[in-house]
């Protein structure tokens, strides 16, 4: 049996440069989608209900596993009943940042409504109430630019936790609030206005005001605009339409005009 043919030696290849060390791009960190990370549920404890109006209640909740919020966010109520059926829907916080461990929702009543009926009717204090958030990432206000608020009607709700920040803060960023509703019996909060907020009337005034009933107009508007101001309106669809056209009109960056509309669903 022959040795099978030998290959020849092959030339040694050259030895190959040393190739730059791989780039770091330091710590890689997850960023939350938009809206918040993902929240979880919670069973937060009701501490108190207080009425505004005929129609809007406020709902102070203990939250176990806290949710701190920026003035501007909602949290996603859940109801599930005894056959496992669930209804949820989303209100605002009014109350001002904190350490998360309480938080103020208002609920505004809508006739024929899963979830603000219940809340209404037969929520007591004692009671547990599942939640999850705090939600919204547009329509928030941190404090640290000028902001022209105005809402209309139940829209002055995260108005409020804006404005609320802004006292408790101590903030010395200029703010200006606008709330129009139809009558003094219809302004929620109605203890807490100062010198920063101008309260327009569309149906009813009381006798003696300065202004007379009415919608709310672009004179309203124009003495209120401040330099640098970014605009928050909530309200209904024809409301947020309204107010918004008025300010664009009056001279705001279109850009600068944040809008949050809400609708009939309870």
């Amino acid at each position: 049996m022959t040795d099978p043919p030998r290959l020849p030696d092959l030339p040694a290849l050259p030895a190959l440069p040393d190739l730059p060390p791989l780039p770091s791009i330091g710590p890689v960190t997850r960023r939350p989608p938009p809206g918040g990370a993902r929240r979880e549920w919670q069973t937060s404890t009701v501490r108190e209900i207080r009425r505004e109006t005929a129609r809007m209640i406020t709902l102070r909740l203990g939250l176990p596993a806290g949710a701190p919020h920026v003035p501007g966010q909602h949290l996603t109520v859940r109801l599930t009943a005894s056959d496992g059926y669930t209804a949820s829907r989303s209100y605002s916080i009014a109350s001002a940042p904190t350490d998360g461990s309480e938080i103020e929702l208002a609920v505004d009543r809508l006739e024929g409504g899963e979830v603000s009926v219940y809340l209404h009717d037969a929520l007591e204090v004692g009671d547990p109430l599942e939640v999850r958030g705090p939600f919204g990432g547009w329509f928030v206000w941190n404090g640290s630019v000028p902001a022209l608020l105005v809402g209309g009607g139940s829209g002055v709700v995260p108005l409020m936790s804006m404005l609320r920040h802004h006292r408790r803060a101590g903030l010395r960023v200029p703010l200006r609030l606008v709330v129009s509703v139809r009558s003094p019996d219809d302004l929620p909060f109605a203890g807490e206005y100062g010198p920063e907020s101008t309260i327009i009337l569309t149906r009813r005034a009381p006798a003696g005001a300065t202004r007379p009933a009415g919608r709310l107009v672009a004179a309203d508007l124009r003495p209120l605009l401040l330099p640098g101001a970014t605009a928050y309106v909530c309200g209904s669809a024809a409301f947020a339409e309204h107010a918004s056209q008025l300010l664009v009109e009056l001279g705001m960056p279109a850009a600068s005009v944040r809008v949050e509309r809400y609708g009939p669903t309870g």
